[in-house]
């Protein structure tokens, strides 16, 4: 295909909000209250909704080349055919689950970044991108309010619910700053006018998540320490090879099979 760089950065797109949404619903029927376990579970479904849209799009770009090793390909084979290696998701969304205060701080820390992402990616000369990310933005904003009012009720509670949280940042700290750390294919499609300069986010994000983290009285770690990364490379955590066995074992087993 002409445009590997646009390729990469649609799977790229595809693949934080499709591990994402496993992660998130894991919670499914294990939720603290059962309002909380829908509205979580929902957050899946959007999350789950957005990628398909990458997804179908990035199958667009492969077929258009049937010499592309990925040919042919459908939103079903990028999801669940693709190694480990292949997948370009920031390490935060194939951090294990946690407790509840883990899962809402890190949907919250996502949310703001992804609402950024979008509100710049409108304006995208990709019409299929610009088209995706104003679709999505009005679900971004659920998301912000609804894991933004568990952050503060969690760290402004009481003297457990704080110290978890507080256990909860000191453990998704160091995995916020890859998501402003642009790959090479995001700095191609930046150039081209498609893709969205991510470093430059990256004050807005800090600004609007240190408000909140204030009013949930949890002290704001260093922004400037050493920062995990490589996901949107292809390197993940241990964590992910296990995610992925689970999302993907029933097409692996029989590959092709449909409901």
């Amino acid at each position: 295909m002409n445009n590997q760089s646009l390729l990469d950065y649609t799977l790229h797109l595809a693949d934080a909000n499709l591990v994402l949404a496993q992660r998130n619903g894991e919670w499914c029927a294990h939720g603290p209250i059962l309002e909380q376990d829908i509205a979580i579970t929902n957050i899946s479904l959007d999350l789950l909704g957005q990628a398909r849209n990458f997804y179908q799009y990035a199958a667009e770009l492969i077929n258009q080349s049937p010499e592309h090793p990925l040919f042919p390909a459908t939103e079903d084979s990028l999801a669940y055919m693709r190694g480990e290696r292949e997948f370009k998701n920031p390490l935060i969304t194939e951090l294990p689950t946690g407790d509840w205060g883990q899962t809402v701080l890190r949907q919250y820390f996502y949310s703001v970044y992804q609402y950024l992402l979008f509100e710049e990616m409108k304006s995208s000369k990709d019409a299929q991108l610009s088209a995706i990310a104003a679709k999505s933005i009005k679900e971004t904003i659920y998301h912000i309010r609804w894991s933004r009012e568990w952050v503060i009720r969690l760290g402004d509670g009481t003297e457990e619910s704080h110290k978890r949280m507080l256990k909860a940042i000191d453990f998704l700290w160091m995995y916020t700053g890859e998501l402003f750390m642009p790959a090479d294919y995001e700095k191609e499609l930046t150039k081209q006018g498609l893709g969205v300069d991510v470093s430059q986010l990256k004050d807005k994000w800090f600004e609007q998540v240190g408000e909140i983290l204030a009013e949930a009285t949890i002290p704001m770690p260093d922004k400037n320490i050493y920062m995990q990364s490589g996901g949107k490379q292809g390197i993940h955590t241990e964590h992910a090879g296990f995610i992925l066995a689970e999302m993907q074992s029933l097409q692996r087993t029989y590959p092709g099979a449909t409901w």
